[in-house]
C-alpha cells in the first residue's frame, strides 16, 4: 500500500517502519542515560535539557539510514548486507553526532553515554527491519486489487516479477472485459463475468479497482464501476497504478491525454526559487568541502598522464527546453577516445584511463559539475543530460523523450537511484521512464530525498562505469 504526500508516493509499511525507528532513536539518548547516570525519571527528562539531545539523535540517524537506502523499497540486502548497512549508517551517524557536539557543546551528553546510544539505536533498527521483513511479504500491509481486463494491459500488472513491485498489492482477480486483444492472464486467476463488479469487490474484500480494459469503447463498466466507488472502492487508471507500484511512468502503456489530466507535472515560483537556492548555497559549501580533492585529482591526471595531459573534459549537453550547454568533468578517459565519432560508454571500456577509472568509480569525476550546477546550466537532482547526437536519435525513437527537458538536468537523479548505469538505446528508454515519475511528481521534498540517497550509490559503488 502506498500514500501519496508532497508529490511523492511512499510505501506504507516502509512510513510505519520509519516512524517506530524514530521512535527507537529517539529515546535512545534517554535509555543510555539511565542505564550509564541512573538519572532523573523519563517524565521528567522529556521536558528538560534531554530533549535536544533526542531530537538531534534520531534526526541524524534517520537522514543517514536514508543516505544508505534503507527507506528505498527497492532495497533487495539479505540480513548480512541489511546489518551491513545499518552499521555504516549509525557509523556515519556516530561521527556527524560527534561534530555536532563539538560545534554545540550544550548538546552534549559523554562517550558512555553516546556509545550505549548507538548500541540501542543499531540492535533496535536491525531487529524491527527483521520483524517487517517477515511481515511485509504478508497481506497486512497490502492493498486488495481487483483488475478489470485480462488482455495485454491488464497482463502487464501478471508479469511484475520484481518483490518491490509488488509490495504494496495483492490481486484478487482479473475480471475479463469485451474487447481484450487476447487472454494474457493465467484462467485460474480470472473471476466470473456473470457476477457485477460491487458483488465481487465484496465477496473477495477488493480495496481498489484497477481498469486495464484493452479498448475502453466497448461496453465499459461506467454505472458499476460508479457503483464501486460510491461504497468506498477506489477506482484507477492502469498507467496510475504501475506508476505509484513501480515508481516509473510505463512507455508501452502511455497515452497524451492521461499526461494531460492526471495529477503532477506542477511548479511554481516559490519551488523554483527555493531549488534554486539551495542549488547556489549548496555548490559553494561543496565547492569549498571538496576543493582540496578536486586539486588532488587534478595533480594526479598531471602525474599519471604527463604534464601536456588536459584536466577538464568539456562535453556539449542537452539542458532544460533543449538548450545546449557545456558539461564539465575531470577527463578520465583518453584524450582520442572519440576519434570515430560519439559513442556510448560501456562496460569496462578500453578508452577509461587508470586514474579515470578510480574517478569514475568514486563519482570524484563529477565534482567539477557543481560549476554548471553554480552557473543555473544544471541542478543537483534531475535527469541526466544527454549529448545532442544521441538526443536527436532518441526522439525521433522514443516516444516523450523530449518530455524530460522540460525541467534542468541533475548530477544525479530519480532514474541512477533505480536504474544501473545505461548504455543502450533500450536503457535510454529504461532511464526515461523513471525521468517521466521525478518529471510528473518533481517536488523540493522529493528533490531532497533523492540527493540524500545518492549517497548510498556513491557508497556502496551503484551503476558506476
Amino acid at each position: 500500500m502506498a500514500i501519496r504526500i508532497f508529490q511523492h508516493y511512499w510505501h506504507l509499511h516502509l512510513a510505519l517502519l520509519a516512524a517506530i525507528e524514530g521512535v527507537i532513536f529517539f529515546f535512545a539518548p534517554y535509555a543510555a542515560a539511565i542505564l550509564r547516570f541512573d538519572s532523573q525519571p523519563l517524565a521528567e527528562q522529556m521536558l528538560g535539557p534531554m530533549l535536544p539531545r533526542g531530537v538531534v539523535f534520531s534526526g541524524v540517524l534517520f537522514i543517514s539510514l536514508a543516505a544508505m537506502g534503507l527507506y528505498n523499497s527497492r532495497q533487495r540486502s539479505r540480513l548480512a548486507g541489511l546489518i551491513a548497512r545499518v552499521a555504516a549508517s549509525v557509523l556515519a551517524g556516530a561521527m556527524l553526532i560527534t561534530i555536532l557536539f563539538y560545534l554545540f557543546p550544550d548538546l552534549h551528553i559523554g562517550r558512555g553515554a553516546l556509545l550505549i546510544s548507538l548500541v540501542i539505536a543499531f540492535s533496535g533498527s536491525v531487529i524491527s527491519r527483521i520483524v517487517f521483513d517477515t511481515l511485509v511479504d504478508e497481506d497486512l500491509f497490502k492493498r486488495r486489487v481487483l483488475v478489470y481486463g485480462s488482455g495485454r494491459r491488464a497482463a502487464s500488472i501478471a508479469r511484475l516479477r520484481r518483490r518491490s513491485d509488488r509490495r504494496g498489492f495483492v490481486v484478487t482477480g482479473y475480471v475479463a472485459a469485451e474487447g481484450d486483444e487476447s487472454s494474457e492472464v493465467p484462467e485460474n486467476e480470472k473471476l466470473p463475468t456473470t457476477v457485477d463488479l460491487l458483488s465481487l469487490c465484496e465477496r473477495y474484500r477488493v480495496d481498489e479497482i484497477v481498469v486495464a480494459m484493452d479498448d475502453r469503447r466497448r461496453r465499459f463498466p461506467m454505472d458499476q464501476l460508479l457503483e464501486c466507488r460510491l461504497e468506498g472502492v477506489e477506482i484507477l487508471e492502469l498507467v496510475s497504478f504501475l506508476e505509484r507500484e513501480t515508481g516509473k511512468v510505463r512507455l508501452d502503456l502511455l497515452n497524451p491525454s492521461w499526461m494531460i489530466f492526471s495529477a503532477g507535472f506542477g511548479r511554481g515560483r516559490i519551488h523554483d526559487t527555493l531549488e534554486r537556492a539551495f542549488d547556489i548555497v549548496a555548490s559553494l559549501i561543496l565547492l569549498v568541502v571538496a576543493a582540496p580533492l578536486m586539486v588532488l585529482t587534478a595533480l594526479a591526471i598531471k602525474i599519471l598522464e604527463g604534464p601536456k595531459a588536459s584536466i577538464f573534459y568539456g562535453q556539449v549537453r542537452v539542458g532544460q527546453y533543449g538548450r545546449p550547454f557545456r558539461l564539465l568533468k575531470f577527463r578520465s578517459m583518453r584524450e582520442d577516445a572519440e576519434k570515430n565519432g560519439a559513442q556510448w560508454a560501456q562496460k569496462n571500456d578500453s578508452r577509461v584511463t587508470p586514474i579515470g577509472a578510480f574517478t569514475r568509480l568514486t563519482r570524484i569525476d563529477e565534482l567539477p559539475q557543481i560549476l554548471n550546477v553554480l552557473r543555473g546550466e544544471m541542478s543537483f537532482v534531475g535527469p541526466r543530460p544527454e549529448r545532442p547526437e544521441f538526443v536527436g536519435q532518441l526522439e525521433e525513437r522514443i516516444p516523450y523523450y523530449r518530455e524530460r527537458h522540460t525541467i534542468k538536468p541533475g548530477i544525479t537523479g530519480w532514474a541512477q537511484l533505480c536504474y544501473p548505469y545505461g548504455s543502450s538505446e533500450q536503457d535510454a528508454i529504461e532511464k526515461l521512464q523513471y525521468d517521466l515519475f521525478y518529471v510528473k511528481n518533481h517536488s523540493l521534498l522529493f528533490y531532497l530525498a533523492i540527493l540524500v540517497q545518492t549517497v548510498e550509490v556513491i557508497v556502496w559503488r551503484k551503476g558506476a562505469r
